[in-house]
């Protein structure tokens, strides 16, 4: 079993930047792949960035050279550092774990960009 904390979210102007955090309760360093996703209001689910367990990653093409996403296996812990960010990043970011037949989520962090 894997819990999963998000932090880091709040308010920030367009240009500005946040760093998410998803702190695991248990191991996940070489045994689970992470990934985060984000909602918007009246929006389906999205990809944002996923990590796998030998370091490989991913992003969708709306956050690519903004958004990078990295891994501490020491603090059980993955990033998210968004940069640039503009309006339409507007969402409640959650952060994953899986590694088959496993998946499990965090409760989310709201992010605004907003003037």
């Amino acid at each position: 079993q894997v819990q999963l904390v998000e932090s880091g979210g709040g308010l920030v102007q367009p240009g500005g930047s946040l760093r998410l955090s998803c702190a695991a309760s248990g191991r996940i360093s070489g045994l689970y792949n992470m990934g985060w996703y984000r909602q918007a209001p009246g929006k389906q689910r999205e990809l944002v960035a996923t990590i796998t367990t030998g370091g490989s990653t991913n992003y969708a093409d709306s956050v690519k050279g903004r958004f990078t996403i990295s891994r501490d296996g020491a603090k059980n812990t993955v990033y998210l550092q968004m940069n640039s960010l503009k309006p339409e990043d507007t969402a409640v970011y959650s952060c994953n774990a899986w590694r088959v037949p496993y998946l499990y989520w965090g409760q989310g962090t709201q992010v605004t960009v907003s003037s």
